[in-house]
C-alpha cells in the first residue's frame, strides 16, 4: 500500500472513532455542551444528518448512527480495495 492509501484509511479509522465518540456522548448529560462536543458535532453532523432524515427514529431511539458508520465501513473498504487495485 503506498503512502496516500495509508493517509486516506487512516483518516477514515479517526473519522470512525470521532463518530463513536460523539454517540456515546448523547448519553452523558450535557457532554455534548462542551468545547469537545461541539468540534465534534461540527465534524459528525453533516455526515449524519442525511441519514437522520431518511431513517425515522425508532420511539426514544436514533438508529441513523448505526446506519451512518455501517455505511462508513462500507466506503473505507471499498475505497481501500480500490487503492490495492491501483497500486
Amino acid at each position: 500500500m503506498g503512502l496516500l492509501s495509508s493517509v486516506l484509511l487512516t483518516i477514515f479509522q479517526v473519522y470512525y472513532y470521532a463518530l463513536i465518540v460523539y454517540i456515546l456522548l448523547s448519553w452523558l448529560p450535557g457532554a455534548r455542551d462542551s468545547a469537545f462536543g461541539h468540534f465534534l458535532a461540527r465534524i459528525c453532523e453533516p455526515y449524519l444528518e442525511p441519514f437522520r432524515r431518511f431513517i425515522p427514529p425508532l420511539g426514544v431511539i436514533d438508529i441513523s448512527p448505526i446506519v451512518a458508520i455501517i455505511v462508513l465501513g462500507f466506503a473505507r473498504e471499498g475505497l481501500g480495495r480500490l487503492l490495492d487495485m491501483i497500486s
